[in-house]
């Protein structure tokens, strides 16, 4: 043990790694980047990385600064142009970097501190400009050091100035061209570095989307793009174009969306975000919302024409207005099921654009991807939610046909859910069955029937007819809904089928799954009366619109109780209805004996011998099959709408037009 403590080296207990780097560590080996040195080092701290989306980003950096002119009332003209070699130019109408000397730096312009230095801009303070894009000073400087050529043109006070740089550093001096007329602004033509960026090249196709977005984002402004043809080609990316949209954001949603689909008219506008406790401006937001029939939804968000892909403080503070505004809505409406929304629902069939234009934003990264300043959430929904109740309260109509639209999105989801759940509780726990589910004792779906009868009277008599190890009873009470002209607020709430969905095991909608229905025959058993076939017609409509795939794999019965018991001394025969009594009982009286005629007035008063011998025994009983011929599909979906449907005069036509053909009425 004590050589482990030994204090001769010659001979360590463990051997040790040969390692080259030196043991010395000293102050000679501290390195301090000058200038644009570190991002050249390390461009993926600066623009997200060295691939295609990094390489784009740098035009987004410079394109973003006359953005910020125009937006400030300073420009209203973008030229942007992309040239062979990589070659971009950017150029603006705004006020032009300024170019005399900097008085911390007075041997530089300011315009060569911008370019040449990290965290050097006019956007730290609101003096120069109240809303800014390009936010930490690092976007042009970033951009000149990763570019192997950049030249800068500045025109100010009808003087043309220009400088040249390469990898953020200056070749040549700000040198003054001369006078120019009509023209004034910033122009930044740029080649990224091949040392950076290896052998990436500008996408057309990717600048035209982002100018038609930036156009897009801001009214006041006209982008004229244009691309050498020679880059274009196999491409529908146009060589030259002006883009302008006086509508903003309505514009762009317009063209994304189906104008068919619409629940209401889109809803777009712009406003003020509220004062600071000083009164002062804090910004302004701008919203197009369409609430769609159907279709994918959407919500693009923008801080100061910055796009914000993964979301931030902004959108929050939007969901939450129209949350609460449509809850609102629905409580002044006195609607009790409006507790049921949830944010998902009212913006599951949402497309919308939100952009806000704020002051001091903070961003999750240099590339700004998402938006993390806190107070713009209550300022968003406080902004948001007074539009929202006046255009609401405008249009009641309108109105309520979006928050019906909503209410039902919300339905259908607790639909679903049950609808998922349900398969989940069966297999899991045969105790959460329904309570009135008289169950078999076999699994094996091959060889198990359910029996769907009218009543606990009725079920009482199944009960004792059945063969318990393969058929299994539920009762329902009554007439069930009728689903062809109930809401779906009504079908989930409905006990008797949430009873008989639990129970059958296969769920409904997009989570049914046959494989998971527990019997391999479903038999609708109701009495051989008028209420008897209208049960079963409830039943069968049911199936028919939620379940259809059970009626398409042979799965649904209608099984087929007598109506009548015909008694000759010991010997007992039944009868279906009227006809097929009087021809029994006619071909009974030849023989010897009194023939007694007893009507069973439902499944509940037939003894349960008489039950199984008649209607459940598989060696005995007539069993229907519910099927749907395919030629026939389109006359079944019409005369389930024209009889089962929420149109009352559709069913009264039809009984007019057929109520010659009826023989006797059983009321």
């Amino acid at each position: 043990m004590s050589d482990l403590f030994s204090s001769d080296n010659s001979k360590p207990s463990i051997e040790q790694p040969s390692i080259s780097i030196s043991s010395d560590y000293n102050a000679k080996d501290i390195e301090v980047l000058e200038g644009l040195e570190p991002v050249r080092r390390r461009p993926g701290m600066y623009i997200g990385g060295t691939d295609e989306a990094a390489y784009h980003h740098m035009a987004s950096e410079i394109l973003d600064n006359s953005m910020d002119e125009a937006v400030g009332g300073f420009a209203s003209i973008i030229q942007i142009s992309l040239d062979i070699g990589n070659k971009l130019t950017i150029r603006d109408n705004g006020r032009g970097i300024p170019v005399d000397p900097h008085p911390k730096y007075k041997d530089k312009s300011a315009l060569e501190v911008i370019l040449t230095t990290l965290h050097a801009g006019g956007k730290f303070s609101n003096k120069i400009y109240n809303t800014a894009g390009g936010l930490h000073g690092v976007g042009s400087s970033v951009v000149n050091a990763l570019s192997s050529w950049m030249e800068v043109e500045i025109a100010r006070d009808k003087i043309l100035w220009q400088q040249t740089y390469s990898r953020g550093n200056p070749t040549s001096v700000l040198t003054k061209i001369g006078v120019v007329q009509n023209r004034r602004g910033t122009q930044i033509s740029f080649i990224p570095d091949t040392e950076i960026f290896g052998d990436i090249n500008f996408s057309p196709k990717q600048l035209f989307k982002l100018c038609r977005a930036k156009a897009f984002l801001f009214k006041g402004v006209t982008i004229r793009w244009s691309c050498d043809e020679s880059l274009l080609k196999g491409s529908d990316v146009p060589a030259q174009a002006t883009l302008h949209f006086p509508n903003g954001l309505e514009d762009s949603l317009r063209e994304e969306i189906d104008l068919n689909n619409l629940i209401c008219p889109i809803w777009s506008g712009d406003v003020a975000l509220p004062t600071d406790a000083q009164g002062k401006d804090t910004g302004r937001i701008e919203w197009s919302i369409a609430w769609l029939t159907k279709g994918d939804s959407s919500l693009s968000s923008f801080c100061n024409t910055i796009p914000t892909p993964l979301g931030g403080t902004h959108e929050q503070g939007f969901k939450n207005a129209l949350l609460k505004g449509i809850k609102t809505w629905g409580d002044q409406r006195s609607n009790k099921r409006t507790s049921i929304i949830t944010g998902d629902d009212v913006l599951g069939s949402l497309a919308a654009k939100l952009s806000v234009f704020i002051r001091d934003p903070e961003f999750q990264g240099q590339t700004k991807e998402k938006l993390s300043s806190k107070e713009t959430i209550k300022l968003v929904e406080t902004a948001l939610r007074d539009r929202l109740d006046h255009w609401l309260a405008a249009d009641p109509s309108q109105a309520d046909t979006l928050f019906l639209a909503i209410l039902e999105k919300a339905e259908e989801r607790l639909r679903r859910k049950e609808a998922r759940d349900t398969p989940r509780k069966s297999a899991t726990r045969r105790l959460r069955l329904p309570g009135k589910l008289t169950d078999c004792t076999k699994e094996n779906a091959a060889v198990t029937e359910i029996f769907i009868v009218e009543g606990d009277s009725a079920g009482g008599s199944a009960k004792q007819a059945r063969n318990r190890e393969t058929q299994a009873i539920l009762p329902l009470r009554g007439k069930i809904l009728n689903v062809a002209s109930a809401s779906n607020q009504k079908l989930n709430n409905n006990q008797e089928l949430k009873d008989l969905i639990e129970a059958l095991g296969c769920g409904i909608g997009s989570y049914f799954n046959i494989e998971k229905l527990r019997y391999g025959r479903i038999i609708i058993m109701t009495d051989a009366d008028v209420d008897g076939a209208h049960i079963a017609s409830l039943l069968m409509t049911f199936f028919y619109q939620e379940l259809p795939e059970l009626i398409n794999q042979g799965k649904l019965y209608l099984a087929q109780p007598p109506l009548y018991r015909l008694t000759q001394g010991e010997k007992s025969i039944y009868a279906m209805d009227d006809k097929d009594k009087d021809k029994k009982q006619n071909k009974l009286s030849q023989g010897r004996g009194k023939v007694e005629v007893s009507r069973f007035k439902g499944l509940g008063e037939m003894p349960p011998k008489d039950l199984k011998e008649t209607t459940m025994d598989p060696k005995h009983r007539t069993l229907l099959k519910v099927t749907i011929p395919y030629e026939d599909k389109d006359f079944t979906e019409e005369r389930v709408s024209n009889l089962m449907g929420k149109k009352s005069e559709m069913r009264f036509q039809f009984i007019q037009e057929h109520a010659g053909t009826v023989d006797s009425l059983d009321i």
